[in-house]
């Protein structure tokens, strides 16, 4: 029987590992095509993925039980699974207010800690000129808001999860952007050990590992 959705993706792309980790999680079965950058066969620019995902960017998914429902944008994506595919309320909770409280956390992940951490990545490895203060910038950023995650997670009640004491799609929203703090030189084990504890919480998981994870340069 064919996978229910298809969810397109990258082998190193943050955002579509954490979508494959929320349908793993959600018992939901999904086939993954990898795309590449640029406009290549079978690249994101071409004519024939954006017309599935007008943005050219991965995640997009496709839900084939519900007319081939077509979504962009991962944020999109986890919020419409949680929705229709989780009534036990495993990830998202049923309470509107505290649907608040992870909605605040999945969203602080996708407007301030992966942009920061986005923008850190590409000026230290990718930017064609050096440009000290724009790096120095995002990095510092990128502490910041660790030393926010770490005070979320030691707070009264955490239980050492992002939100309501148990994992949400909070904490599966920052995982996978998480891991690739190193290759701006950050240490999470030695400098922010409540964040490598967390992290290495998540990566235990069947589900997690189920999802395969996904590579990290």
């Amino acid at each position: 029987m064919a996978p229910q959705f298809t969810l397109y993706s990258h082998k190193m792309g943050p955002n579509g590992w954490k979508v494959a980790q929320v349908l793993c999680e959600l018992g939901l079965e999904y086939e993954t095509v990898m795309k590449e950058f640029g406009d290549g066969e079978n690249g994101m620019k071409t004519p024939e993925f954006e017309a599935i995902n007008p943005n050219g960017r991965i995640p997009a998914l496709v839900d084939h039980s519900n007319g081939d429902l077509t979504l962009w944008e991962s944020g999109a994506i986890i919020l419409y699974l949680v929705k229709k595919y989780d009534p036990e309320h495993k990830l998202y909770p049923a309470d509107i207010s505290e649907q608040a409280i992870v909605d605040t956390w999945f969203f602080y992940q996708m407007t301030g800690f992966g942009p920061y951490l986005g923008q850190a990545v590409w000026f230290t490895l990718f930017h064609p000129d050096r440009i000290p203060s724009a790096t120095d910038r995002y990095v510092a950023e990128t502490h910041r808001n660790l030393k926010v995650l770490t005070g979320r997670l030691e707070s009264e009640g955490s239980n050492g999860w992002l939100a309501l004491g148990k994992m949400t799609i909070a904490d599966l929203s920052f995982l996978q952007w998480v891991r690739f703090l190193y290759k701006i030189n950050i240490n999470i084990e030695k400098d922010y050990p409540t964040v490598f504890a967390w992290k290495e919480k998540m990566l235990s998981r069947e589900a997690i590992q189920k999802s395969t994870v996904g590579e990290v340069w």
